[in-house]
């Protein structure tokens, strides 16, 4: 004798009341717990190594360090690629490793392998710097600008480097502040470069010895009067008359005061970057976040740490927000999202109202949408899930859903209580009957997430939670059908004293069954011409891979050629700025400019307030661009897969003339496609250098070494390296004191030639007597890529979707025919992409094989699960439809949209099933017990379907903050319901009575086989 959980509920109603308090208070504590985010939290172990060394030239960098330090980290385990960015000075290399490696193993194995190849590379670079990447994607969180009417620029700018910034890393959760604008302090030494010659000594010889007298020492330890101290030496100047007091050696002889080899100054340092807020100057702070951390938390965390410090500072100074719009976005959809919930229910509930006409049965069917929704929380809070855009529209899809198995419950209860049954025994009848139906129609929807929950890659860390989120509250849909529905039908719903008359619709509807089941070839073309109808659809429907959201700000990057300088940059950007400020929809502009490029920040007004989404913006502000001459501008689009822009495609070789030469054609080609903007390439990108080539045989001759000349034209120019400037002591801070030529002298060729560097006899030469000094050209950035030089050529998209971008770009002729050499590497977003409908593809036919696997074990038969999941590909096509008609895109979200229908079409196709076995095991013939059964089941399953898609429709309609990514996959949800269920309800009775047929003739041949061996044996 089987258990009945429904009938056990109703007679021990406590029990069930006390689990579903106890479930629904756990869910009430836990929500308030929850985080809130964009997206959810992905984590990807990666490690990144940079090197500096002022002054060096990224081919440089490339060979002596970039190399070195990739080669040495290659034969790690488990990485993914290798991707360095060498600029000027810097050389950083980021180590992406396999998702599931642990990152601070793998970092302490970075750290290993770059230290064993430390003599190898040059030994006057800083310190490599190895760390895990700490912070979260998708870049600063919150920007800030510090004002004062009162205070310097230096001052505002150690501001934020002292008392700012330790006020917000103090915070949890923030794992960077940035400073963009400002000046960073600094002791200027300048040289006058006719006083060193006239007195016979070097720059470099001035530079050792400001640097030998400026340092403090520990100097040992001492007994005096019975007690220990530890000895000092104190060699820092005090003041900057101190040191132009310093008196310099003179290689000839005597002292000289360092003044009187040039100027002392307390300043700053040469403006490497500017920032503006509406065209004025301005100190702007920024603030990244640590990696698994929710941003809204972080945000408000900072911003209350900010307005506790604001009422410490002094009265002039203000700190002004200029920047939260993705945490804003993030709230405003987070409020759309629970909107969409609760909108939503409401529908669902109106229409079991409409259907039942009986508020008793729609309240005991609406207790299940709390009762499910509430505990689903406190799963998500135990497995640390946030409620991001996905986990919120997983609840917001599944409103419908979980009404679903109360709907079930409840209509079969009445239809008992029509046979004159009580309430009482009606209930216990009913859930016994339509038990199995309702415990399989859930486990087919939860069977389609384990394979979506445990996809690999990004895609499935990016899923996992929104599987998991809606395979819980379905469980708990479940749990509330066979226990909490039940139990309050038997003791809230009224006795019916008979069984109405069968309805109109029902009338019809049997009529069209009859007429289906005896012209069954007819039916089953119909269904199958719309099945190849709507399929041959798919290749006109845009595939993409995310929507993107209407966040009201706008992301621009400028690039001048290169070699321009920072005023050059600082023209151009508020030229700009003008422009974007001129329009409407603009409410302010923040600039981040360095030298030859900047980033500006359009800020939008309220999407309220503005007549455009930000698409449309860009497409007006667009044309606008070619007003400033000279400059390379494009929109910061980006994505997942790495990029400033929506498409990559990136080309590698050994070979750099075959390399440049096909980036070059691939950029012309991609030119000529519709849709494609800002096409550029990194391939054009030099710079002119001032090159100096030691002449061997002289430098041999005076005895002096390329690493004399090296160090001679840095000091001149740059100054000594970072770490090995002599620093000027405040109570709080060190300033470093540089020593290099004065301005003038440095942006004077001549005076560069006339250097002098000391030889082996101890004599000052001039630089020029034993090397060239001529202007040549070389690459302002080299981005290796998986260690090899790579040109990348990117585009931004307009009218055109990712998918058909590239199919497009696929096409073109340098692709189909690249030069010897020459190879296309899988970058970016067109990666993703790829990967993205690879695992789908995967995760599709597991969850067909799953619910296959579900039903087999529950109907215990092999053949009418097959009859089940015929509803099946008249989803897809349903889904495909909806998504061609209403112009979306067939994405990441749409995606998950059809694996979920899978799971819910399936419910309809049970119902029917079921009771029509349930009619035959009471001795109904074949042909009366499918029509009885689609008859009987269908008020369920147009209640089922209706309230599903009513539960889908705010989010269809695309209300609210983040609506855009949203309503994809509500469309195809809908679609494929719709034309599953109108075809369900005739297709699937039809495929039963050939199953039936086949199975008799199966089970008929079996029989006579086994009867014909036993005769056999028994002779």
């Amino acid at each position: 004798m089987s258990f009945n959980i429904s009938a056990w509920s109703i007679r021990n109603p406590i029990p069930t009341i006390v689990l579903f308090v106890i479930l629904t208070l756990a869910g009430l504590i836990a929500f308030p717990l929850l985080g809130i985010n964009d997206n959810p939290n992905v984590d990807i172990p990666a490690v990144t190594v940079t090197v500096t060394q002022p002054g060096a030239d990224p081919s440089e960098l490339e060979s002596q360090i970039t190399k070195k330090v990739e080669d040495a980290v290659a034969s790690l385990g488990n990485i993914d690629d290798i991707t360095s960015t060498i600029n000027d000075g810097v050389s950083n290399t980021v180590i992406n490793f396999v998702l599931g490696t642990n990152t601070d193993r793998a970092t302490n194995d970075v750290r290993n392998a770059v230290s064993q190849i430390r003599q190898n590379l040059p030994q006057d670079i800083n310190e490599p710097v190895i760390k895990r990447l700490e912070f979260a994607s998708g870049g600063p969180i919150t920007t800030y600008a510090v004002s004062s009417d009162q205070r310097s620029v230096t001052e505002l700018s150690n501001l934020v480097d002292q008392t700012i910034s330790r006020a917000v890393l103090a915070v949890p959760g923030v794992a960077q502040i940035q400073r963009v604008g400002g000046v960073d302090r600094e002791v200027r030494v300048n040289l006058n470069p006719d006083r060193l010659q006239a007195l016979g000594i070097t720059a470099t010889q001035v530079n050792d010895q400001v640097r030998t007298f400026n340092t403090n020492l520990s100097g040992g330890r001492g007994n005096v009067g019975g007690s220990e101290q530890s000895i000092r030496t104190l060699g820092s100047s005090a003041s900057v008359q101190t040191l132009q007091d310093l008196q310099i050696t003179l290689p000839k002889g005597g002292y000289a005061p360092l003044s009187s080899l040039g100027t002392v100054t307390d300043g700053t340092a040469d403006p490497r970057q500017i920032a503006r807020l509406n065209n004025q100057p301005a100190v702007v702070f920024s603030v990244l976040r640590s990696s698994g951390t929710t941003l809204v938390s972080v945000e408000e965390a900072v911003r209350a740490a900010l307005e506790k410090l604001q009422t410490t500072l002094p009265q002039d100074i203000k700190l002004r927000l200029i920047n939260n719009v993705q945490a804003d976005y993030i709230r405003e959809s987070f409020t759309a999202s629970i909107d969409a919930v609760i909108f939503g229910a409401a529908l669902a509930v109106v229409t079991i109202w409409l259907f039942l006409r009986d508020w008793r049965a729609t309240l005991i069917t609406a207790v299940a949408l709390p009762l499910s929704l509430i505990p689903t929380f406190a799963v998500m809070k135990a497995l640390d899930y946030t409620l991001n855009d996905l986990t919120l529209l997983g609840l917001a899809l599944v409103v419908g859903i979980l009404v679903d198995d109360a709907i079930v419950e409840i209509e079969n209860i009445e239809r008992h209580m029509q046979m004159g049954k009580s309430a009482y025994r009606a209930a216990i009848d009913a859930s016994d009957e339509i038990g199995l139906a309702v415990v399989a129609t859930t486990f087919t929807i939860v069977a389609v997430f384990g394979p979506v929950a445990f996809m690999t890659g990004i895609t499935g860390q990016f899923f996992r939670p929104f599987g998991i989120t809606v395979a819980a509250s379905v469980l708990f849909s479940l749990l509330v059908a066979r226990m909490v529905t039940p139990l309050m039908a038997a003791y809230l719903m009224k006795d019916h004293a008979k069984a109405p008359k069968e309805d109109r619709l029902s009338a019809q509807y049997r009529r069209l069954l009859t007429w289906s089941i005896k012209h069954r070839l007819v039916t089953l073309s119909v269904a199958i011409v719309f099945l190849i109808s709507s399929l041959s659809l798919v290749p006109k429907i845009p595939v993409g891979l995310f929507s993107n959201p209407d966040v009201s700000l706008s992301t621009i990057s400028m690039q001048l050629p290169p070699g321009s300088t920072i005023e050059d940059t600082d023209r151009a950007t508020q030229q700009l700025t003008t422009l974007l400020l001129q329009h409407p929809a603009v409410e302010g502009v923040q600039t981040s400019e360095s030298i030859a490029k900047s980033t500006l920040y359009a800020k939008l007004k309220p999407k309220s307030e503005r007549k455009m989404t930000r698409k449309e913006f860009e497409d007006q502000i667009r044309p606008m661009f070619a007003q400033v001459p000279g400059s390379r501008i494009s929109f910061v689009k980006g994505g997942p897969g790495g990029g400033s822009k929506e498409v990559a495609i990136v080309l590698k070789s050994e070979i750099p003339a075959a390399l440049t030469q096909a980036a070059n054609e691939l950029e012309k080609q991609m030119r000529q496609i519709s849709g494609l903007v800002e096409v550029t390439s990194s391939a054009s990108l030099v710079k002119p250098e001032i090159l100096i080539t030691p002449d061997p045989a002289r430098a041999a001759d005076q005895g002096i070494t390329v690493q004399q000349i090296a160090r001679t034209a840095n000091l001149a120019t740059l100054g000594d390296f970072d770490a090995n400037l002599a620093k000027f002591d405040l109570p709080d801070r060190q300033i470093p004191i540089r020593v290099q030529l004065d301005p003038k002298s440095r942006n004077n060729i001549e005076t560069i030639r006339s250097l002098q560097i000391q030889n082996k006899s101890g004599v000052l030469v001039p630089l020029q007597t034993v090397a060239d000094i001529s202007f040549g050209s070389g690459p302002s950035q080299v981005d290796p890529y998986n260690r090899s030089r790579n040109i990348s050529v990117e585009a931004n998209l307009k009218g055109l979707a990712l998918g058909d971008a590239l199919a497009k770009i696929n096409q073109l002729p340098i692709l189909k025919s690249l030069p010897a050499g020459v190879t296309r590497e899988n970058f970016g977003n067109a990666k993703i992409l790829g990967q993205v409908f690879g695992n789908f593809g995967g995760a599709l036919l597991a969850a067909v094989v799953f619910i296959y696997a579900v039903l087999v074990l529950l109907f215990n038969d092999f053949l009418h699960p097959l009859t089940i999941m015929v509803a099946l590909p008249f989803s897809i096509g349903g889904a495909m439809l909806g998504l061609l008609i209403t112009h979306k895109e067939l994405g990441l979200i749409a995606l998950i949209g059809v694996v979920l229908l899978l799971g819910l079409v399936t419910k309809n196709s049970i119902l029917l099933v079921d009771y029509a076995l349930i009619n035959q095991r009471e001795g109904k013939p074949t042909y009366h017990a499918v029509i009885d059964s689609g008859v009987a089941r269908l008020r369920p399953i147009l209640m089922t379907t209706i309230a599903m898609i009513a539960g889908m429709i705010p989010i269809a309609m695309g209300i609210g903050a983040g609506s855009e990514s949203r309503s994809p996959m509500a469309i195809a949800v809908i679609g494929g319901l719709l034309t599953s269920t109108l075809l369900t309800l005739v297709v699937v009775p039809v495929i039963f009575t050939y199953i039936d047929r086949w199975q008799a003739f199966i089970f008929g041949k079996l029989l006579k086989g086994s009867m014909k061996r036993r005769s056999e044996g028994s002779i």
